[in-house]
């Protein structure tokens, strides 16, 4: 798993038929104090997640295993969205308070 921030969206009308009714999201890669990281990526969202929010996602053969996406070409999907994270007992990041 990975933490990122929703920073978008996608809107596709023409797209392979197992993936209609999905919602995709585009992602910015995070480090562990929230700072941005990498690059970006376009997620599932199996959790309604929305612009702004720290999520987790997998990615991979893993980004297959949630129920919406089981056996649909999907790399990545959102499947959590984070309240807050600790590192080192730290607070890093609590939803509302680093938004």
């Amino acid at each position: 798993m990975n933490l990122a921030k929703v920073v978008g969206t996608v809107v596709s009308t023409q797209k392979e038929q197992s993936l209609e009714g999905l919602k995709f999201l585009i992602l910015q890669k995070v480090d562990l104090d929230g700072n941005d990281i990498d690059g970006s990526i376009v997620a599932v969202d199996a959790v309604s997640a929305g612009v702004g929010e720290m999520v987790l996602y997998a990615s991979g053969s893993s980004g297959r295993q949630t129920e919406i996406t089981d056996k649909k070409p999907c790399d990545a999907v959102i499947m959590a969205i984070v309240d807050s994270w600790e590192v080192n007992y730290e607070t890093r990041y609590k939803k509302g308070v680093n938004d």
